[in-house]
């Protein structure tokens, strides 16, 4: 088993409910939560003609490797209506991103681990922080120096919940 974070967002319909679900999804589907952050709303980033997002980060425990974890992430983005057809940083029902794999770096065909945004996403970074507040970001050093580098004003804590789960 080894412990992955992932970063879950959204901005169409009830974003922090759909959160919810795809959490329970998760949990439900052979992932064990660790750990979770409070809901925090961002700015659009890429695209920012469009409504504000939702954002959070799971702590999880699984035994998939990384492209069958990336597949399965598809999988429950798909079964919640995600259409990965339109605008690359668009308007989504729902987002699932694989931030980390345990100390693990991966570069395949769709998949790259860690995260190849990661370092310039304050929406990833702050509910990151909440939950692995001593966590270094591969290559760009510990979260909070990383932070300190960044813009943050455009992501604001809705609620905090950074608590263990499993």
């Amino acid at each position: 088993m080894v412990e992955v974070l992932l970063g879950l967002g959204g901005n169409l319909g009830d974003p922090a409910a759909t959160i919810e679900a795809a959490l329970t999804r998760l949990d439900a589907g052979g992932l064990r939560i660790l750990r979770r952050s409070g809901f925090y709303r961002t700015a659009p980033w890429g695209v920012p003609d469009q409504p504000d997002f939702v954002n959070a980060v799971a702590e999880i425990e699984t035994a998939l490797a990384p492209s069958a974890l990336m597949h399965a992430l598809l999988g429950i983005e798909r079964d919640f209506g995600r259409d990965r057809r339109g605008d690359r940083w668009g308007p989504r029902i729902l987002d699932l991103d694989l931030l980390l794999y345990a100390d693990r770096s991966v570069d395949e065909p769709g998949l790259r681990v860690p995260h190849r945004h990661l370092h310039e996403r304050a929406f990833a970074l702050l509910p990151l922080a909440e939950i692995a507040p001593q966590l270094e970001i591969p290559g760009y050093g510990p979260i909070a120096q990383v932070l300190d580098r960044l813009d943050s004003s455009g992501v604001q804590m809705l609620e905090s919940r950074a608590v263990a789960t499993g």
